[in-house]
């Protein structure tokens, strides 16, 4: 009988023991065992949680533009511009939309003044508040899309002799301060069209732009940041989101011009930049 009580013992060890591996093993793989127990109080839980996220595709859709773009390793710039501190929108803004008008005829000039294949370059000390304002811009579904960014001063020059007005079109001078000196952005907002309806002319890159009252260098006073007259209670909401995000990142807006945002030190005279666009 105590033989037969020590083998029965024996038996029942080494059944706890084995039961003991297989339930750590469950565990620690996340095996077909574990899933199925934990299925009935997570299930719930995935269900309210799909209509969330597809209640706001804009903003899935930034996400995945931005990953998109940042997987898409960009071309180096010129020597010049990087010794000058300049930097790809692109490479700090993976999203950012860039349709630089003056690398088009679609400006109040009539003709391209950037040559073809011109970048968005912005220097450096605007990073951090770039970066920060299309961070809380994504959150809400929205883009920057960049009309204008580093100047060139032989470029500047010629924009004054067409509008000779330096309420519209800073008069060149022996120092670069603004877009000359990379530290000015002309910027708007766009929300990802998918499946929304977006007239032609509002379109660009996969986006539809916001209403904001009037286009890209008006000059009437209706450009002006803070305008009422003239412009919708829409237009005017979507400004005030545009300068709060800009603001965040320490951005601010020159108010003569809703799309016209200065970095730190803009307004500092500086070297004329020596620098190409592509």
């Amino acid at each position: 009988m105590a033989r037969l009580g020590r083998w029965v013992l024996t038996l029942l060890l080494v059944a706890a023991t084995a039961g003991c591996g297989v339930g750590a093993a469950r565990g620690d793989s996340g095996s077909a065992g574990a899933s199925a127990s934990a299925a009935p109080s997570s299930a719930p839980s995935t269900s309210r949680a799909r209509p969330a996220v597809s209640s706001s595709p804009p903003a899935v859709s930034s996400h995945r533009a931005a990953s998109s773009a940042a997987s898409s390793p960009l071309p180096p710039i010129s020597v010049r511009a990087r010794a000058a501190g300049l930097i790809d929108i692109r490479t700090i803004v993976a999203d950012a939309i860039v349709d630089l008008r003056y690398a088009t005829s679609h400006n109040f000039v009539g003709v391209t003044l950037y040559p073809a294949g011109a970048r968005c370059l912005v220097h450096r000390s605007m990073a951090a508040g770039l970066t920060a304002a299309a961070d809380r811009l994504r959150r809400e579904g929205d883009v920057l899309v960049f009309w204008d960014c580093y100047r060139p001063h032989s470029v500047q020059v010629r924009m004054f002799e067409i509008v000779p007005d330096p309420d519209w079109v800073a008069r060149p001078g022996p120092y670069a301060r603004s877009h000359e000196a990379a530290r000015s952005v002309d910027v708007t907002l766009a929300r990802a069209a998918t499946g929304l309806p977006c007239p032609v002319s509002q379109r660009v890159q996969g986006h539809c732009l916001l209403d904001m009252g009037t286009g890209f260098d008006d000059f009437s006073a209706r450009a002006h940041a803070f305008a009422t007259a003239g412009v919708s209670p829409r237009a005017r909401s979507n400004r005030a989101l545009l300068r709060t995000a800009m603001y965040s990142g320490g951005i601010t807006v020159y108010p003569g011009e809703w799309w016209h945002f200065n970095g730190p030190g803009s307004a500092v005279d500086r070297p004329r930049l020596d620098a190409p666009l592509d």
